[in-house]
């Protein structure tokens, strides 16, 4: 019988030529929205410096996104970005929003924020989240006195998938504690007690 053919060794050249041609799609398009709430105009509705930035579905826009752009030491005092699922919009009236609620973490140390932010972006791109159904996106606020970084979900009462998701970002994130919010709750008061924690 003929030797088994080793297709393991492509000619380098067209392996780099193929490589290039290549991006990797991702599971799923993600929009980076930007907000800098450092200047609201007099009377301005919340929500009117929201402004969607880029859409991507590759790994290589990801990165050059989040390289030239998205980095939160680039952001001013009181401006966020978001990252959120392509068609869910960063507020309470979306529809996908409007049931669920937020994990959220606090630093008062700005190089914490970046590796949180940018470990809970890989982790959502890359679709490490058991119950990632009920994602909508993550939002980072940087401020004065200390940097915000909450992992927005769907379904608030489903108490089950919210601690999957919060024992998992907690893991990613390597932090001490994290409690959930119901969006319902934080409309009504601004200190919205914590429902759940991990």
């Amino acid at each position: 019988a003929p030797p088994p053919v080793d297709t393991t060794e492509v000619p380098p050249f067209t392996a780099a030529e193929t490589a290039v041609k290549q991006s990797h799609k991702l599971e799923r398009k993600w929009t980076f929205w930007f907000d800098n709430q450092s200047k609201p105009k007099q009377g301005a509705a919340w929500g009117s410096s929201l402004k969607k930035a880029y859409t991507f579905d590759t790994v290589e826009e990801f990165w050059s996104l989040y390289d030239q752009i998205f980095k939160p030491s680039k952001l001013t005092v009181n401006a966020d970005f978001h990252l959120f699922k392509t068609g869910i919009e960063p507020k309470w009236e979306d529809p996908e929003c409007a049931n669920g609620g937020k994990w959220t973490v606090t630093s008062s140390r700005k190089a914490n924020l970046e590796t949180m932010w940018l470990e809970t972006l890989m982790a959502l791109v890359g679709e490490q989240f058991d119950d990632s159904e009920d994602i909508c996106g993550v939002v980072a606020s940087v401020r004065r006195s200390q940097d915000k970084l909450s992992l927005w979900t769907k379904t608030a009462t489903n108490e089950a998938a919210q601690m999957g998701i919060g024992r998992k970002w907690k893991e990613i994130i390597d932090t001490e504690k994290i409690s959930y919010s119901f969006h319902d709750d934080s409309k009504r008061e601004r200190s919205a007690k914590s429902r759940y924690t991990v």
